[in-house]
């Protein structure tokens, strides 16, 4: 079975940072959803999510970025991804997902954001 693993940091200014990487389809998405709504329930709304070691991901999993960012932005934060493989893009770019949060290609554009933002 495939499985995902999610890591988690913060960077300074205590943005919480969560590391996916593996396999992200209808199987283990669960995962992904609850760590979201983990920071949710402790009203951090604002999260970076980079990807570079995820390696697949399904309708189903990219239906997690989606409520996420939704929930998020709805409480005035919002949820900023970065550096998605060739695949993974592809994937956003099908869907549309580019439009419903940012993608960007490093930590450091990611924070650009959320500076901008303020």
């Amino acid at each position: 079975m495939n499985t995902v693993d999610i890591r988690h940091s913060q960077v300074e200014g205590g943005v919480p940072v969560l590391d996916v990487a593996g396999v992200l389809d209808a199987h283990n998405y669960e995962q992904l959803e609850q760590t979201f709504d983990s920071y949710f329930d402790r009203g951090v709304y604002t999260l970076i999510v980079e990807i570079p070691k995820l390696e697949y991901i399904s309708s189903a999993g990219a239906g997690v970025f989606i409520g996420a960012a939704g929930k998020a932005q709805a409480n005035d934060g919002n949820i900023v991804v970065v550096a998605p493989r060739e695949n993974v893009q592809e994937i956003f770019d099908l869907l549309g997902i580019c439009h419903v949060f940012p993608v960007v290609e490093s930590r450091e554009k990611a924070l650009g954001i959320f500076a901008a933002a303020r």
